[in-house]
């Protein structure tokens, strides 16, 4: 039994506001089900981080300025399709470096190192699963050639600010000088724009969110009904906040054998399942300063939707 997240369950479905957390959607059904939001025609992130990497590789590499070999850490890697053609510019220009890509998700890590493998059989690939800091603090802080970073897709907007700062601090603590950190922070931009990303009319984020119940299910012997749930997001463009729930339709008890534990539900509770913040570049400078860290430059794609952020220590 996973103990975080039982405990992380218990927890979080005891509590007067009901809250699970959305690391834990990223089983293998809930990294395929993901897969199917990137691809979503609304779900502009994908195609933004997509076209930076694709059009601004050069630039990228060129403002790292780092001495061959250098490894490229990154840190949920997923699929791998946008970071890509990053690898793709650099193999193709017979730029030494060593691929190491990090993820919690084995079945996503085997399925991207088979892919890679034949679309870029000279690639240097050394795929590490499990915790970001744990593979960061036994490999990174103890190899004698500078790593770049990365921490893409946008995922920093899934910590609250002050979590945040913590995270990217932690990343700082475990890069030797002269690493660096391109960091992928969605940008504040027209509220329609980010709704419908995030509410989308084809159900799949809903699914993704329903996935972590029938997850539950699975791992704590649960009977969650998901017909008598629902989903619901909404986007604050003040703060930059988008917050998913998932809603209770009646009142219900739910039971999870395992963890001996029964959960009340009340008709229309919530159980908040994510944030996904998104910032103005003046506060990802500020985010910077907070953790450590100098901006050397902000990528951004043509509709200014999205930012691949580089920071040195």
């Amino acid at each position: 039994m996973n103990t975080d997240f039982a405990n992380d369950v218990i927890e979080g479905l005891s509590s007067k506001k009901k809250h699970l957390s959305s690391k834990y959607f990223y089983d293998d059904i809930g990294s395929r089900i993901f897969q199917e939001i990137m691809n979503m025609p609304e779900y502009y992130l994908t195609d933004s981080e997509f076209e930076i990497l694709s059009l601004q590789a050069k630039q990228i590499i060129a403002a790292v300025n780092f001495d061959t070999p250098f490894n490229i850490v990154e840190l949920g890697a997923g699929d791998g399709f946008k970071t890509f053609k990053l690898l793709e510019y650099l193999v193709n220009n017979e730029i030494e470096f060593h691929y190491v890509p990090v993820d919690i998700s084995q079945g996503a890590m085997d399925s991207l190192t088979k892919k890679l493998k034949e679309k870029l059989p000279n690639l240097s690939i050394h795929p590490r699963v499990g915790d970001y800091f744990e593979i960061l603090s036994k490999e990174n802080v103890q190899t004698d050639i500078p790593s770049l970073l990365l921490f893409l897709g946008g995922n920093i907007g899934n910590y609250p600010e002050k979590e945040a700062v913590n995270l990217l601090q932690l990343f700082n603590d475990n890069m030797k000088k002269g690493d660096a950190l391109l960091l992928g922070v969605d940008v504040k931009k027209n509220p329609i724009i980010v709704q419908n990303a995030y509410l989308d009319k084809h159900g799949i984020t809903k699914r993704f969110n329903l996935n972590l119940l029938l997850r539950i299910n699975k791992e704590f012997d649960g009977d969650f009904k998901v017909d008598d749930f629902d989903f619901y997001c909404h986007y604050d463009p003040i703060s930059g906040d988008v917050k998913s729930y998932i809603v209770s339709l009646r009142n219900q008890k739910v039971a999870l054998k395992k963890l001996d534990v029964m959960v009340d539900f009340k008709y229309d509770e919530l159980i908040w399942t994510e944030l996904s913040k998104k910032y103005s570049l003046e506060e990802i400078d500020v985010l910077a300063v907070q953790s450590n860290f100098k901006v050397v430059n902000h990528f951004l794609d043509c509709k200014h939707y999205f930012t691949d952020t580089l920071l040195i220590k």
